[in-house]
C-alpha cells in the first residue's frame, strides 16, 4: 500500500506542533453516484492514533462526517527535536496505514 500519511512535527519551547495530511476518500455512505443513482458505500477513517516515544498523545475517533483527505493539526507538551512519532489509522473497512516521523 502506498503511504497515505504526510507528517510534519516541530518542537519549540517544549511544545510540539504536529501537522498531518491523510489521503483517504472518506465516504459517508449517504452520497449517491451521479450516473447510477445508487448510494456510494461508507468508507471512512474510524480511528487515528499518534504516539510519542511509545506513549499515546492523541486518539481521535472519527466518522463519515470528516472531509476527504483530512488535515489534522494538534500540539502536545514534552517532546523534543529528534524524538519519534508514530501515526496510524484504521478505517471502517479494516484498511489501515501507519508512518513514523522525527520531530524537528
Amino acid at each position: 500500500m502506498a503511504k497515505t500519511i504526510k507528517v510534519r512535527a516541530r518542537a519549540k519551547d517544549g511544545v510540539v506542533t504536529v501537522k498531518m495530511l491523510i489521503s483517504h476518500p472518506m465516504e459517508s455512505g449517504r452520497r449517491k453516484n451521479k450516473k447510477t443513482g445508487k448510494l456510494i458505500p461508507a468508507h471512512f477513517i474510524q480511528e487515528v492514533v499518534t504516539e510519542h516515544n511509545g506513549n499515546k498523545v492523541l486518539v481521535a475517533n472519527w466518522s463519515g462526517a470528516i472531509s476527504k483527505n483530512p488535515y489534522l493539526s494538534f500540539k502536545f507538551k514534552g517532546g523534543a527535536a529528534g524524538d519519534s512519532l508514530k501515526i496510524s489509522w484504521v478505517d471502517n473497512q479494516g484498511k489501515s496505514d501507519s508512518t513514523t516521523a522525527k520531530i524537528k
